[in-house]
């Protein structure tokens, strides 16, 4: 998603602006200002084709394909298996792989990637002193995260002495239909894109609660639209409720959503609005005036 409003001042014709951000499709932070000329997608001829590929074999390996041959990452990223030797062992030189017989796997350097965001970004840093208020406050957990494709990344995260899933770490990644943060963003995407999400979405029965009827979880996502706020009960984890609301910009453009988690153990659903929710639209104004 490309933003490119027109902006028109006293003695200057046009300025197109085009927001850049590396990690997910809101993209805020970055702003690139070009007189008189507007930015398009990159031609395929600015593209290093060597680097992207590269990028293509680290994307390969996931929770469930942790260790992976020459052969099976040629499969999953569409190279030839030659192709793919070289850079698993041009990874491997540089500290990102590790091979041991005849099969693949990712090295904690490349946790250095995403570190590099945690710790350049601005989102990061400007929610992490309120989302530590806000945590604590309640005595609760919360988190932050943005949407990479189809999937929820935390970015920020504070557990208030209170341990309540191993997903609110930043980098985590879930999927988004089953989460809190996850709806609420889904709920502010355009009726075009939600459409185009849910046709190539298959969601998985994770827990006994996961909402996996499209017509069912389509309901929910527009819910979440309507008040404001999203409600997930125990449908990524058992035990797991979360409340989510989103963050915007002061363009008034969603950048993010924030929870907070309990144990449902500890507090039923059905009693989250009325403890968490003022506190989290509290801190929702806070920082969408700093965003």
């Amino acid at each position: 998603m490309v933003c490119k409003p027109s902006l028109r001042h006293k003695g200057v014709k046009a300025c197109y602006i085009r927001y850049a951000h590396n990690l997910c499709e809101y993209r805020p932070n970055l702003r690139l200002f070009i007189m008189d000329t507007e930015i398009d997608l990159p031609a395929r001829r600015d593209l290093i084709a060597g680097l992207e590929k590269g990028l293509q074999v680290i994307e390969a390996f996931d929770q469930e394909r942790s260790r992976l041959s020459i052969a099976e990452v040629a499969e999953r990223t569409g190279l030839t298996r030659a192709a793919a030797r070289r850079y698993l062992i041009t990874l491997t030189h540089l500290g990102y792989m590790r091979h041991e017989n005849k099969l693949f796997s990712l090295t904690p350097m490349v946790l250095r990637l995403g570190q590099s965001y945690l710790h350049s970004a601005r989102l990061p840093r400007v929610v992490q002193p309120l989302l530590y208020r806000l945590a604590y406050g309640l005595g609760e957990a919360a988190s932050v995260g943005v949407l990479d494709h189809d999937q929820l990344v935390c970015v920020a995260a504070v557990s208030a002495g209170q341990l309540v899933s191993a997903t609110l770490q930043p980098g985590t990644r879930v999927p988004a239909y089953c989460t809190a943060n996850g709806r609420m963003l889904l709920a502010n995407l355009t009726p075009q894109q939600l459409e185009a999400f849910l046709a190539r979405t298959q969601p998985e029965q994770i827990t006994e609660h996961t909402i996996v009827n499209k017509e069912r979880l389509a309901l929910e996502i527009a819910r979440a639209s309507a008040r404001g706020y999203a409600l997930v009960d125990q449908e990524l984890e058992l035990g797991l409720c979360t409340i989510a609301v989103p963050l915007k910009n002061f363009r008034g453009e969603v950048v993010a959503a924030m929870n907070i988690s309990v144990h449902a153990g500890r507090m039923p659903i059905e009693q989250m609005v009325e403890r968490c929710l003022p506190a989290l639209i509290k801190i929702q104004v806070e920082l969408n005036a700093l965003l």
